[in-house]
């Protein structure tokens, strides 16, 4: 019998589209993104101006969206099949995230290519953690995670052979 405290799971999953540009093509990623995750989108803004980009500065570029519990979970799994079960060992951090891209939204299931949209792609980034975390993030009494306890990148990489069946190359 293992200890429960020590079981790593997923904390959150963050789904990113950079769209280099607001207007239309920024709204078509929403409608995408929110459609894909079911939940709503947030905004990402420019942090600087870059003329050879055509971007200013506070310019809307991007559009995320933060899933937790049993939606990053239905989720990750829907798009650790997209990418047929295969990840990179370079994929994962030392802290044991993980973040893979997928090329086209058409991939998804109930998603279809519309010409007047075109074919976007998108970041996925797994925040993996174990129960007691919060002791970092609280707001009062904040201490660090014991080196024992962090995850490692090898830790990581198991649970993910467990529990979604990926193999990593």
């Amino acid at each position: 019998m293992t200890n429960p405290m020590r079981d790593p799971r997923v904390d959150k999953v963050i789904v990113h589209m950079g769209v280099g540009e607001s207007g239309q093509h920024l709204v078509d990623a929403e409608g995408i993104l929110s459609t894909i995750t079911g939940q709503g989108v947030v905004r990402c803004y420019s942090r600087r101006t870059m003329p050879s980009f055509g971007i200013k500065k506070h310019e809307p570029i991007g559009c995320k969206v933060t899933l937790r519990g049993k939606n990053a979970e239905d989720f990750l799994s829907t798009s650790i099949n997209i990418i047929e079960k295969r990840l990179s060992a370079s994929q994962f951090d030392n802290d044991g995230n993980v973040a893979f891209g997928i090329e086209e939204h058409t991939d998804f299931p109930g998603m279809r290519y519309d010409p007047n949209i075109g074919i976007f792609g998108m970041d996925i980034n797994v925040i993996v953690n174990r129960p007691g975390y919060r002791v970092k993030k609280r707001r009062a009494s904040k201490h660090k995670i014991s080196s024992s306890h962090k995850i490692t990148k090898d830790d990581s990489i198991s649970f993910f052979k467990e529990k979604y069946a990926v193999e990593v190359v």
